[in-house]
């Protein structure tokens, strides 16, 4: 983003920021004037007391000049809070559209190119947000400041005695033209500190990301140098800082000193050219009181506030135009790249002929830093297929059901929905066919019905009452009321609200259905029984497992840990994979008896089949105690996989 372009967003933003809002400004206008009447007044009465007062021998009238003087003061201090007010009516909606900015910004940036949002990013720069709302507020006091004090100042030595205006108005003309030239130094140094911080940041959240990788490769001093190395630039963008700021001590004592010497050296000559004593005290104290302390104070925060509002917003601008432009490039630039090869930009009319999945020599991590979660899986899921995945916590099983649903996109490889990239679905054409029912159950406020109908508006009355029975959720729908009762969610279990989501799914035209431990909430009989009534559904079903039973029921399971991952039946890999062994050995040996250790997979596998399968009723099954009523069993290891 070049410099003007840069300079004209923020132009934009600023300029939006009292688009609108004029009522605000008015009133600060107007409070404003009342505030500056101190500054005008103050040298203008003070000359009166003692021109008419004090040396006149009038000491009364001297004090009354002074009393009307407290009495502005008073009324100024009172309009100083008022500005305060209303100042927030300007500040706090150019907070809450810089916010709106950012965040969008990172999103649009995300989902236009496929990569994981940006968390830190969106973190690094809501702060930034803050930072510019302190300073904005105070620049904007900064300058309404020096607008009332100096400007009044200024108007009040016009009317008190305008030959002094000859020994003000030039030097203070010259310290700010001084501060002015020393302004864009001051701002690129302060820009160089910010970027380095940033730097530092990224490197820090790097490294930590990667830790266990530079140990092991013995790269922990070429890392500490690298971050080191931005440390020093930062360091160093703050000692060049520090240098420019000593002229704004010259700018200052330039603008805001050297009136008041002239004024002392030239007393004599303004007494000729007709000054009176009391308006030579009287300019000193306009100068002293009003030109100084405002100059200084318009320094001091536009050299430190306001560089940091004008690096910061120029830094939020620059990042957010930046996201625009990445969400304008799609699928031309970093997009394209995180589809994989040969996938489609979104919405460009792919239209999948079946519903077989297919991975390609897909890997898939959450950072480039980070061991990948998946590494070149290949796998098909036939038409028809019932695949189970299994494996530890943190194994990937569930990054596997959203590749596999497209709302994940492999760093390499592809992900095939009948044959076409699941990816670049249109989202109305990706949800006809697959759909994905999470562990966290979405039930919404309305009716029964319109919860279980919500991916099949036109799903008649007996497809609907055909689901409810199917998956077991008939003494549930009658006990809520009937289709037709209202709904409300806080009111439902975990398990309550995922077997309507179930039922929801069951009756979607979706021919691919990816349950990730959407059952986790429910009792083994009526997991069994869900699972069943999926798997008996025409199309495919994939199981993000949560208890390995779910695995004895499929037609293949997947055993996935570590990026590795095999395939196979039931017996298969009871005889290949050691990890899948462990499984089942664990979890048959969760709740049996003392006696139970002896057990060994094969006899447990055996007889959890003869359980699962329709028609066995409730019994104790190779040394597993099942509850009388089918409806648990005795401390299963769930958790495992």
């Amino acid at each position: 983003m070049s410099r003007a372009a840069r300079l004209a967003a923020m132009g934009g933003l600023l300029r939006s920021s009292v688009h609108g809002r004029g009522r605000e400004m008015r009133r600060l206008v107007a409070w404003s004037l009342v505030q500056a009447l101190p500054a005008f007044l103050s040298g203008l009465l003070v000359a009166r007391a003692i021109d008419r007062g004090f040396l006149a021998g009038h000491t009364l009238t001297g004090f009354a000049w002074l009393g009307v003087l407290a009495v502005s003061v008073l009324a100024g201090g009172w309009a100083t809070r008022q500005t305060f007010l209303h100042l927030a009516g300007v500040v706090e909606p150019f907070r809450d559209e810089l916010i709106a900015r950012t965040v969008r910004g990172s999103l649009h940036r995300s989902t236009a190119t496929g990569a994981l949002p940006d968390s830190a990013g969106v973190a690094r720069l809501t702060q930034q947000v803050e930072i510019v709302r302190e300073a904005y507020a105070s620049v904007l006091l900064v300058v309404q400041g020096f607008i009332v004090t100096g400007v009044g100042a200024l108007l009040g030595l016009l009317v008190l005695a305008p030959v002094v205006l000859l020994f003000v108005v030039p030097p203070l003309i010259a310290g700010l033209v001084l501060f002015g030239l020393a302004l864009p130094g001051m701002a690129a140094r302060q820009r160089a500190s910010i970027l380095a911080d940033e730097a530092i940041a990224d490197a820090t959240a790097t490294v930590a990301g990667a830790m266990r990788d530079v140990a092991a490769c013995g790269a922990e001093e070429r890392v500490g140098a690298m971050v080191a190395e931005h440390i020093d630039a930062q360091a160093q963008a703050t000692r060049e800082l520090a240098r420019f700021t000593a002229l704004r001590t010259v700018a200052v004592g330039v603008g805001g000193l050297l009136p008041l010497v002239l004024i002392l050296g030239a007393g004599h000559w303004l007494v000729q050219h007709g000054a009176s004593t009391g308006a030579i005290l009287g300019a000193l104290i306009y100068v002293a009181s009003g030109v100084h302390p405002a100059l200084q104070t318009l320094v001091r925060g536009l050299g430190n506030t306001g560089l940091w509002l004008f690096v910061t917003l120029a830094r939020i601008v620059e990042a957010t135009e930046v996201a625009a432009a990445a969400g304008g490039a799609g699928a031309a630039g970093v997009g394209a790249a995180r589809r994989g090869a040969g996938a489609a930009p979104r919405g460009a009319g792919a239209e999948p002929r079946g519903h077989e999945v297919v991975l390609r020599d897909v890997s898939f991590g959450y950072g480039r830093a980070i061991e990948p979660v998946i590494s070149g899986l290949d796998l098909v899921i036939g038409e028809g297929d019932h695949l189970a995945v299994v494996g530890p916590s943190g194994a990937g099983k569930s990054t596997l059901g959203a590749l596999s649903a497209g709302l994940l996109v492999p760093d390499r490889g592809a992900v095939l929905l009948g044959g076409a990239p699941v990816a670049a679905l249109d989202a109305t054409v990706a949800a006809h066919h697959r759909v994905l029912i999470p562990q966290e159950a979405y039930v919404f406020s309305g009716t029964v019905g319109e919860n279980i109908a919500y991916l099949r508006p036109d799903a008649a009355g007996i497809v609907i009452d055909n689901a409810v029975d199917r998956l077991g959720a008939r003494e549930l729908v009658d006990r809520l009321g009937g289709p037709r009762a209202p709904l409300d969610p806080r009111a439902l279990s975990a398990g309550e609200r995922q077997l309507l989501t179930l039922v929801r799914s069951y009756i979607s035209v979706a021919p691919l259905v990816i349950l990730d431990e959407a059952t986790c909430h429910l009792d083994p009989a009526a997991e069994a029984l869900v699972e069943r009534a999926f798997a008996a559904r025409a199309g495919s079903l994939i199981v993000i497992a949560h208890r390995i039973s779910s695995a004895l029921r499929a037609r293949r399971v997947l055993v996935i840990d570590s990026g590795a991952a095999v395939v196979g039946g039931h017996d298969d890999l009871l005889a290949r994979s050691g990890l899948y062994r462990d499984l089942v050995g664990h979890w048959s040996g969760a709740g049996a008896g003392a006696g139970a250790g002896a057990s060994s997979p094969a006899r447990a596998l055996s007889a959890t089949r003869r359980w699962f399968e329709p028609g066995v009723g409730p019994a104790a099954v190779g040394g597993i105690d099942i509850d009388p009523r089918g409806n648990d069993l005795v401390d299963p290891v769930e958790d495992l996989v």
